[in-house]
């Protein structure tokens, strides 16, 4: 071990003694009645008074670490306060209690954060999850849960996880992205934008494809802020991450088993309870299961206008997920008959990809037209053709129209709703 590495170990041990001390020490019922401010100002103090009385050689500047470290010990999340603080972090991926990356500009990278040992980890882990009602333990070794502002957390821990407990933090900022800031990054051109804002308000059901971490939820957040305040929104999740601007919005969540595997709620029993509580919309947030025949048929029953997720790799691939998923209903449907679902119930399937610059760019903008003898028939509106990788490995490419004027352009015209004329001719280079 060098001497820094010596030191930080040394001053890592340091800051657990006070740590132990301050606990001793502190008040919490006092301190929970407090204002936020005043206790954190009461904690800085009692910080400096332990490391004065210990009498311990410190420079100021790591006094002020020490003091930093122990008050986000005590209100927030420990190691990844910093690291949560930051915005232009996307992702947090905790490994192990030494070995934390985060995905900056949507590129990886290791950080210097860790946890004391194990333990430490778990107890962060635990402060997260119990704020949300959930647990993790070994019974029930994997949970998802969510953060304050949103972020969606998942975690999961020996025995299941062979190295330690593990953690993964997806963010989303400090607020949700609006349309324009969507065209400033050239995930979509403005004229892309246009008509999806368009169809959305026209209450075209639309179903958003694309990988892990592509963009699908900002998209969906997006689109939904063009959803009239005078209609009713149902949102259905597994852990809730939408960050809709409705006034008029009950927002649903499933429940995992408790300790004796009883009690679930899965998202389709949500789902089936939601069209008695008379949705204008119902968005949800992933179709990945049997609930997939029940959203197709509130789409087709007078919730046009309803949104949902679904991963998948394009949008040919995506209808075909949703077809595994109606077999999965158990409902005996034919081939043909669930193709027939789908074609009538969907209007626009929209596919987001993450590039290999980190970039996410939303690749095609597809329009379901029907059933033609036993395929569903598609067509392009837009697409994003991928030209080459830039000398700073920057993609190239550009967002073009495919020159169809899409069938669903009568209803948006029907509602009310002028384009502009260069909305299916203008192209943008990417660069």
């Amino acid at each position: 071990m060098d001497g820094a590495s010596a030191e930080l170990l040394n001053l890592e041990n340091y800051k657990s003694e006070v740590h132990r001390t301050l606990i001793s020490q502190l008040d919490l019922e006092k301190l929970s009645r407090a204002d936020s401010a005043q206790a954190r100002q009461a904690v800085a103090g009692m910080v400096k008074e332990i490391i004065a009385k210990q009498g311990v050689p410190l420079s100021f500047d790591e006094q002020e670490k020490i003091q930093a470290d122990l008050i986000d010990e005590v209100f927030g999340l420990g190691p990844l306060e910093p690291l949560l603080r930051d915005p232009k972090i996307s992702d947090i991926l905790v490994n192990g209690k030494d070995k934390v990356f985060i995905e900056r500009g949507g590129r990886l990278q290791k950080t210097d954060t860790m946890f004391r040992d194990d333990r430490h980890l778990m107890q962060i882990i635990d402060r997260i999850v119990s704020r949300v009602g959930r647990r993790v333990d070994e019974a029930s070794p994997m949970v998802d849960a969510r953060l304050p502002d949103g972020s969606r957390v998942n975690a999961i821990i020996p025995p299941l996880a062979l190295d330690g407990p593990s953690m993964s933090i997806r963010r989303f900022g400090t607020g949700p992205l609006v349309a324009n800031q969507l065209v400033q990054l050239r995930t979509l051109s403005a004229e892309m934008m246009e008509v999806l804002a368009a169809a959305a308000r026209a209450r075209l059901s639309i179903l958003i494809s694309g990988g892990t971490g592509a963009g699908k939820t900002t998209m969906l957040n997006i689109l939904s802020r063009n959803i009239p305040q005078t209609e009713r929104v149902i949102t259905i999740e597994d852990a809730a991450e939408l960050q809709l601007a409705q006034e008029n919005l009950v927002r649903l969540e499933t429940r995992p088993p408790n300790i004796e595997g009883q009690g679930a709620i899965r998202q389709r029993q949500l789902l089936i309870n939601s069209l008695r509580m008379r949705p204008d919309r119902i968005i949800l947030g992933e179709v990945r299961g049997e609930e997939a025949f029940d959203m197709l048929q509130a789409m087709n029953t007078g919730h046009e206008g309803s949104m949902a997720t679904i991963h998948a790799n394009s949008p040919r691939d995506a209808l075909s997920r949703l077809e595994s998923m109606l077999a999965m209903a158990n409902l005996s449907l034919s081939e043909r008959s669930m193709r027939q679902q789908i074609a009538s119930a969907l209007d626009i399937v929209i596919q987001v990809s993450r590039l290999s610059d980190g970039s996410r760019k939303v690749t095609s903008i597809s329009e379901v037209t029907g059933m033609e003898e036993n395929i569903i028939s598609m067509q392009d509106i837009f697409t994003f053709h991928k030209k080459g990788i830039g000398p700073e490995g920057k993609v190239i490419g550009t967002f073009a129209p495919t020159g169809i004027r899409p069938r669903f352009l009568e209803r948006i015209q029907l509602a009310g709703i002028v384009l502009s004329p260069g909305a299916f001719q203008n192209t943008l280079d990417v660069r």
